[in-house]
């Protein structure tokens, strides 16, 4: 088999095969594209289902992670309410109890101020 020079106007001509020969070639080049292709398809079909295996489990864990951090949230919200409820309960009850300090100290007729609490 003789390919033509690469300068001259025959140069993409292959010489000294027959037409039986020359499709035989392309015959097999086509099987062998078919059987690569299906080849790579299987891996390529193996790596797909495995990439989807894996996004449905990061779904899976994105899913629970964000239940979770609303369930969190929602704590957190009770607790910064009942933290207020609390610091206002014991915002009055020292103003009363202040109140009374300052009654009694007025009532007893003594003129010096409580100390500070």
């Amino acid at each position: 088999m003789e390919v033509g020079s690469s300068g001259g106007p025959d140069k993409n001509q292959v010489y000294g095969l027959s037409n039986i020969t020359a499709e035989n070639l392309w015959a097999t080049r086509s099987v062998s594209t078919v059987g690569s292709s299906q080849s790579v398809s299987s891996t390529q079909s193996k790596k797909f289902v495995a990439l989807q295996q894996h996004t449905t489990q990061l779904t899976e864990k994105y899913d629970y992670l964000l239940a979770a951090y609303a369930q969190l949230k929602a704590e957190h919200a009770q607790q910064k309410t009942e933290d207020a409820q609390w610091y206002a309960q014991q915002k009055t009850e020292h103003e009363q109890l202040r109140k009374l300090v300052m009654n009694m100290t007025s009532q007893s007729g003594d003129t010096c101020a409580p100390p500070p609490f």
